[in-house]
């Protein structure tokens, strides 16, 4: 079974796919963004842009999670954008053509909520200074400034399910995610703080220094 978690960028798609693999035994978080900033490493830096445009990346997303799938005895979880109708087909649908179980969720929030979250992300920038590493303040401006095209697009009924995340947390929106696919995941343990902290520690793990 895949786990395909969809949103906009900061929408929390990281923290609850592992979230999910915390509590289901056996799950596994395979990032289609990994190979989408490999290929995009592999390219000068005048022509990079959207990975998700390359024929490449998508070819290769579907034959990753298709290996995984199928010699992986356990949950898979991808937790990635995609909005645009033919990206979404030539993965999500290529892999549910292949006679894969594929349950889509995207998660939700209204704008503001998005912003405040894109704003948290400013720890990162301060790691790579601390560590040398030139800051690039331009990745969470190209978030904002596709933010009103991500939500508007997700909204639309190809993109369901749709779970609104506002109001929740990451532990309950991992909790509804289960209950719609129709897993069983341990109970939730550890306060808001002990939360926090392992979450803390996802978002240090996923920060990109080029």
């Amino acid at each position: 079974m895949l786990l395909w978690i969809n949103g906009p960028f900061g929408g929390g798609k990281t923290q609850t796919a592992y979230e999910v693999r915390h509590r289901l035994p056996g799950s596994v978080v395979c990032d289609p963004e990994h190979a989408g900033f490999g290929l995009r490493r592999m390219l000068p830096p005048e022509l990079r842009g959207d990975f998700r445009e390359l024929s490449s990346w998508r070819q290769g997303v579907v034959e990753v999670l298709d290996l995984a799938l199928t010699r992986h005895d356990g949950v898979v979880i991808a937790p990635m954008t995609v909005t645009d109708s033919r990206c979404f087909a030539e993965t999500v649908g290529r892999l549910r053509e292949r006679g894969h179980e594929v349950h889509h969720f995207t998660l939700l929030a209204e704008r503001e909520t998005v912003l405040r979250r894109l704003r948290e992300r400013g720890l990162g920038r301060l790691l790579r200074r601390v560590v040398g590493r030139k800051a690039d303040p331009s990745r969470d401006s190209w978030a904002v400034d596709r933010l009103d095209h991500c939500l508007e697009r997700l909204a639309g009924p190809e993109f369901t399910e749709h779970l609104w995340t506002d109001h929740t947390t990451v532990p309950k929106t991992a909790d509804r995610i289960a209950v719609l696919a129709g897993l069983e995941l341990s109970p939730h343990q550890g306060g808001q703080l002990r939360t926090r902290l392992r979450q803390a520690r996802v978002g240090v793990r996923h920060i990109r220094f080029d």
